[in-house]
């Protein structure tokens, strides 16, 4: 939501009050446990809806409760809700307009349910987890919504935006309230699907699929080849989309970002014996899942295979060249 933050200051004024969105997202904090988790990527999709100044708490949470339960079928008895420690508001309007039982609502603290970056608009969050059951969880007695382990898994996170930070780190209220909720499209899709983890959806299964046909693997039967084609299919979405929307690989910014990217996709082609370069074609995999969203990809296709090609053959000389020294 940051491009967003003049609308919620009042600096600048929103052609719509309400808006959604599907934002293309890459984040490279995780990268070490991808493929590792159920849930975690350096590209993924984040639906979300947005309020600036027309409807806030009392709209937004009923809202999101019908949507999870009417639109998606989640079952209301498995979804938990948590809010901030202070925000009596918003469990007002969850217990008594909504009817979610006091004891599924979780107070939690600022590291969570308090979103703000830096100075700016601000606010506490709500945020809609669903139980998958104690066989995903990590065995503890202390295992409850918020434990890092795969049980209790965030769905939605509704943010409202009501306070200004300053410089000094004080927070004053807005004069136009808003909301901003974000939903990850991956996450949704493995819960809706059913399935163990997000790269068991349709959103990756057919990449993945792929990938392991190019290598002469079969997902699902070894976890180290598992662990490749995961990461390889995440990161060949990055770059994909990433090359589509104009980034090059390069040695700073955003740039070394996508080439860290591609070469740690190469490096998990070694995994599966593939020597040779083989991403571009993964990469054409992938602009076959998602061209139907993106038309995009389908004009761009020469141009993102090209890029993803030429920038595989150097990094496999550079390779060669440290064997051979």
């Amino acid at each position: 939501m940051v491009p967003f933050k003049p609308f919620f200051t009042g600096q600048a004024v929103s052609e719509f009050k309400r808006v959604t969105t599907c934002q293309k997202c890459i984040r490279t904090p995780d990268i070490e446990v991808v493929g590792r988790t159920a849930r975690h990527h350096t590209f993924f999709e984040m639906l979300g809806n947005f309020s600036f100044g027309d409807y806030f708490k009392e709209n937004a949470i009923p809202w999101a409760w019908e949507f999870v339960t009417e639109q998606l079928g989640l079952p209301a008895d498995k979804l938990w809700i948590t809010i901030y420690l202070d925000d009596d508001e918003a469990f007002e309007i969850w217990h008594k307009t909504v009817g979610i039982p006091e004891d599924k609502i979780v107070r939690l603290g600022k590291d969570t349910n308090f979103w703000e970056i830096g100075v700016g608009p601000c606010g506490p969050c709500s945020e809609i987890y669903i139980d998958l059951g104690e066989a995903r969880g990590c065995g503890s007695p202390d295992c409850r919504v918020g434990c890092d382990c795969d049980r209790y898994l965030e769905i939605w996170n509704l943010v409202f935006i009501q306070f200004f930070r300053d410089e000094e780190g004080n927070y004053s209220p807005l004069k136009s309230k808003g909301i901003d909720t974000g939903m990850g499209l991956e996450r949704v899709a493995s819960v809706v699907q059913q399935v163990s983890s997000n790269f068991d959806t349709d959103l990756f299964r057919e990449i993945m699929d792929y990938t392991a046909n190019l290598a002469g693997h079969n997902y699902g039967q070894d976890n180290q080849i598992d662990l490749a084609l995961k990461v390889i299919a995440d990161h060949c979405r990055a770059v994909t989309f990433a090359v589509s929307d104009g980034a090059l690989p390069g040695n700073e910014g955003r740039g070394y970002v996508i080439r860290r990217l591609l070469r740690r996709a190469v490096r998990f082609g070694r995994v599966l014996g593939v020597k040779e370069t083989f991403l571009f074609k993964v990469a054409g995999a992938v602009i076959s899942q998602m061209e139907q969203a993106y038309p995009e990809l389908v004009q761009k296709r020469e141009h993102i295979l090209r890029v993803i090609r030429t920038e595989e053959e150097r990094f496999l000389e550079t390779l060669l060249l440290a064997v051979i020294y």
